[in-house]
């Protein structure tokens, strides 16, 4: 009866949740339930398997809708129907044409108009008119008798009660975006559309019995085989799967020779008992066809970094497609393979933010559109953006939203309007508010991927699911990560710009050779890494210097202790404790020390958690997986996690375990909740940390500049020139003669690159950088103007930045000149290089004096940085206060510091206070960390780029000092002095 239903996935109109519209069913007493989404099957898995769990039979469709205008119900009798809704979905989402008044589909979709849109005697077979119980009446004007098959009940349902019609209404305001008061009833739903119960449905059609009979025979007409435990990812990656096992075989032993020569027994066994267990599972083509991708990107040049619970594999290593050694590293097997898996090991396979969509548009082009798409996910309602939306649609003036986005609790002139705003906003939290693209999920499919989901097409120009990677991993389609990272790009582009800039080629593969480097040691040892991947954060350098890092094994721990839950959990401490003091500390029990004597005791890693669980507390491994899934984000499903919970009480307590101990543990594995990694991960960050060190250890300035031009790390543009100032370089402002679009180096030389200068258009970068190259270096002000044609305010712009200072005048000389030849150039129309030059025009002016504080301003307006050392410029004496260097000798002293801001980490406390970590650096160009507790981050705020003067204690922990800030004022710079 109910054959068009829709929850929150029909986007900014639905109020059900999934698993509330089938509850809803339960207590109606519905035999039977369809789901009909608006041009959308987001949720249509996840509704067929509750609706299994609830003894319902599920019906799959889709309402097609053009804007307000809704046209008819789509259902699938069989899964080929459902294929061909989503095919149908899929033309019109992806070309943007509106859709059909009239579907062109085949017998196995049934095809539900509303009253009055067909006469009876045109419906084809699979078409039928629906109708509602209110519009009973309206069929005295029909020979409904003439045409018994043809009508069927539709009773739509879209909410629950009054306060979700009103939640439906504030939804349908938003998505229009007017305000209520201005809404039609064409935009919003009858308020009838509800679960009516079966008994009033029969009720209302008492006289037309044999449109309950329609209605029911169609339900009996829609069935769907799917076995949502079997993997429907592309099977076979040759011919067939005996030729996968053969081709999988070989390619891992030759790799096995590659990687550790020949003679290692070891590393033989290994290989071959994962491929014994790779075969059984089934996963031979999921190797098979990421080792394909990765040979891809080789042969275009492309660097890649393999990691995730695949790089635990020795298999993987030997394909290339991680660079971790499994042997070396002692890596868990079991985290990557056990009996009790069904799904693939993860891949995350990144590559330069410049490489990736080439990749991925291989993949597509490789495997066929009608297989592959990027995995969906959905970007949901949120607090702010609730409350904006909401007090748009009350029409509420923008002071007012403010004052209650800042403060929940302040009281508005009019209470009434705020009171609905916290409530239905309170019910709107977490609801779908669009579909967006993971950030790197793949689909590859055995079955065409139209069988699972609708293809949307977003701006990016890759074909993209509705479903998101946990309906994917229901369905049994299981993603391969290809994502994109500007480390890569930094390390890329470096060995570029040392070929060209010192005629020396890197092997930058050559990780063994960087481990043992004393040079790279020492560089670790001390954080330098700014512009390095992964530790180039404050946490992350501090973390460092308090373990003194100087090897990969450590690196590896610090990869993954770095992260919230055992950071949080104070288990960060105590492995730096304990890692500087082996012997004064006892494992919380015996078999802790077997299981976790490399960290001394301490969960680090998923494997330590998977290894305890199993060990310790003697969960099963398809248990333990779950765990697993659970402290990587990937799991969904909380009822199963309670259970393993109980179960490993139960569990420890007959195995004698002590309840403290017990507890204790399980707080330490709950801390890792969705932040963990596992050590296969975190080995393969460290691998491309330690590339990023060789290169900043040895080409500081090249890599530097590559840095600067992936536009990518922790920091901002103006600190990687400072690091760059620091390595040696001689910066230089940009220059219409020597600048590129981006920042080049020559030797030591570095010229800024135009794409810094603030509203520098692209086309007249493009248009200065075309005139160069073909016609050579520019003479002077008006031979740039005449050759260049050049708009007086981008003209103003260059000036401005010292882009042609090479004319030997001042900026107030040119920018004067620029003004009068413009209009000169605009009268005479002249562009381009002149056959004969004209001799410049010479100007008689008066003395235009310029000051070296103009240019800085002139710099941070345009650059967004000053060139010079900001220090030089602030009103104060640097030389007053204590450096950073100084702080051991003022351990738990007050001092005073002058500081220039960096960056800043806002945390909450357990009370829920806000505090602060600073970060800035000092005259000489050092770090100074401070502290900002909550009473202190109330009173004294940091606000932004500038400089501080701080008073506060020095603390120390593990040999690092940082500043707790006790009171604290903002400093400007010098003023100009008077003419």
């Amino acid at each position: 009866m109910y054959l068009n239903c829709k929850t929150f996935f029909s986007y900014r109109y639905g109020t059900f949740s999934t698993e509330a519209l089938v509850k809803e069913a339960v207590e109606v007493g519905a035999s039977a339930l369809t789901l009909t989404n608006i041009n959308n099957t987001s949720d249509l898995w996840d509704f067929y398997e509750l609706c299994l769990e609830a003894n319902i039979k599920p019906v799959l469709g889709a309402e097609i809708r053009n804007g307000d205008h809704f046209l008819y119900i789509l259902l699938a009798k069989s899964t080929t129907g459902l294929l061909h809704i989503n095919q149908f979905l899929t033309k019109h989402l992806q070309s943007k044409e509106p859709f059909p008044e009239r579907p062109d589909l085949n017998a196995d979709v049934w095809v539900i108009y509303p009253l009055g849109q067909l006469p009876p005697a045109q419906l084809k077979e699979q078409e039928l008119i629906g109708i509602q119980p209110g519009e009973i009446t309206k069929l005295y004007a029909i020979d409904v008798a003439h045409y018994p098959t043809k009508f069927v009940v539709r009773q739509p349902v879209t909410f629950k009660t009054k306060v979700h019609y009103n939640l439906h209404r504030l939804l349908r305001a938003i998505d229009h975006n007017i305000l209520l008061s201005k809404q039609t009833a064409e935009q919003i739903a009858a308020p009838t559309e509800v679960f009516l119960s079966p008994t009033k449905i029969l009720d209302a059609f008492r006289q037309h019995p044999q449109m309950i009979t329609n209605t029911l025979r169609i339900i009996d007409t829609c069935n769907y085989e799917v076995d949502l435990a079997s993997d429907k990812t592309k099977k076979v990656f040759s011919a067939t799967l005996k030729d996968d096992r053969i081709l999988l075989e070989k390619l891992a032993l030759d790799g096995l020779r590659y990687r550790y020569g020949t003679g290692n027994r070891e590393a033989e066994e290994r290989v071959r008992k994962e491929l014994q267990i790779i075969d059984k599972l089934g996963f031979n083509s999921y190797f098979l066809i990421t080792w394909d991708v990765i040979r891809y990107a080789q042969s275009r040049g492309f660097y890649h970094v393999g990691r995730g619970s695949g790089a635990n594999s020795i298999v993987a290593y030997c394909l290339q497609i991680t660079d971790v050694n499994p042997i070396e590293l002692d890596l868990y097997f079991e985290r990557f393979l056990n009996p009790y898996r069904t799904s693939p090991p993860d891949f995350d396979i990144d590559f330069s933010w410049q490489d990736r969509d080439e990749v991925i548009d291989y993949i597509f082009k490789r495997y066929g559109e009608q297989h592959v798409a990027l995995l969906g996910m959905y970007s949901t309602f949120q607090y702010n953006a609730i409350l904006r939306e909401l007090a748009k649609v009350f029409g509420l003036p923008k002071h007012e939203v403010d004052a209650i986005a800042d403060n929940p609790d302040a009281t508005l002139q009019d209470d009434k309007i705020q009171k609905l705003i916290l409530f239905y906003g309170s019910l709107l939290q977490n609801f779908p508010n669009y579909t967006s693209i993971h950030p790197g999920g793949m689909l590859i499919s055995e079955e065409p991927i139209y069988q699972y989901t609708a293809l949307e097409m977003p701006p990016k120009g890759f074909a993209t699911t509705q479903i998101d990677m946990f309906v994917a991993e229901k369905v049994g389609l299981y993603k391969l990560d290809i994502l994109s990272q500007r480390g890569l790009g930094h390390i890329k582009d470096c060995i570029q710009l040392v070929r060209e800039n010192k005629s020396i080629s890197i092997d930058i593969h050559d990780v063994e050779k960087f481990k043992r480097d004393p040079q790279v040691a020492d560089q670790i040892r001390r954080a330098d890494t700014i512009g390095c991947f992964y530790i180039e954060s404050p946490a992350m350098r501090q973390l460092l210097l308090k373990l003194r890092c100087d090897d990969y094994i450590t690196l590896v721990a610090a990869s993954s202790i770095i992260r919230p839950g055992v950071a949080q959990s104070g288990m960060m401490r105590e492995y730096i404790y304990r890692f500087h003091n082996p012997d004064k500390f006892e494992y919380l029990h015996p078999k802790m020390k077997e299981l976790l004597e490399e960290t001394y005791g301490v969960m680090v890693f998923q494997e330590d958690v998977i290894k305890v669980a199993h060990h310790f507390a003697g969960l099963d491994m398809g248990e333990a997986d779950v765990l697993r899934r659970a402290m990587s984000g990937k799991y969904r499903g909380r009822k199963e996690f309670d259970r393993i919970k109980e179960q490993f009480f139960t569990n420890c307590k007959e195995l004698g375990h002590p309840d403290e101990i017990a507890k204790e543990v399980w707080r330490q594995i709950e801390s890792f909740g969705g932040y963990s990694f596992s050590k296969a991960h975190s080995a393969s960050f460290a691998v491309e940390s330690y590339q990023s060190l060789f290169l900043k250890t040895y080409y500081p300035m090249e890599f530097m500049v590559a840095v600067i031009n992936n536009f990518g790390g922790f920091y901002s543009t103006e600190l990687y020139f400072h690091e760059l100032r620091r390595a040696g370089a001689k910066i230089h402002a940009p220059c219409v003669n020597n600048s590129t679009e981006l920042t080049d180096i020559h030797g030591r030389e570095v010229y800024i690159g135009f794409i810094h200068i603030k509203s520098l258009q692209k086309e007249t970068v493009g248009r200065l950088l075309q005139e160069r190259s073909r016609h050579g270096s520019f003479l002077n002000l008006q031979d740039f103007i005449h050759r260049t044609g050049i708009g007086t305010e981008q003209l103003n712009i260059l000036i401005r930045v010292g882009a042609l200072r090479f004319t030997g005048k001042n900026k107030k000389e040119l920018l004067w000149e620029a003004n009068f030849l413009s209009k000169r150039v605009k009268e005479k129309d002249v562009v381009g290089t002149a056959l004969f030059q004209d001799k410049p025009v010479e100007f008689k002016l008066p003395v235009l004096y310029h000051t070296p504080l103009e240019d800085a301003l002139d710099e941070k307006e345009l650059l967004g940085f000053y060139l010079c050392d900001p220090f030089s410029l602030v009103d104060a004496d640097p030389k007053a206060f204590v450096p950073a260097r100084q702080f051991k000798n003022h351990a738990g002293q007050s001092i005073e510091v002058l500081v220039y801001y960096i960056t800043q980490k806002p945390v909450r406390t357990s009370k829920g206070q806000l505090m602060y970590f600073g970060t800035f650096i000092d005259s000489n160009g050092d770090w100074v960390d401070s502290v900002h507790f909550p009473d202190s981050a109330v009173k004294y705020r940091l606000t932004g780029q500038g400089f501080y003067h701080i008073k506060g204690k020095v603390v120390e922990e593990f040999g690092v000092y940082s500043i707790e800030v006790k009171w604290m004022q903002k400093i400007g710079i010098k003023q100009p002095a008077p003419l």
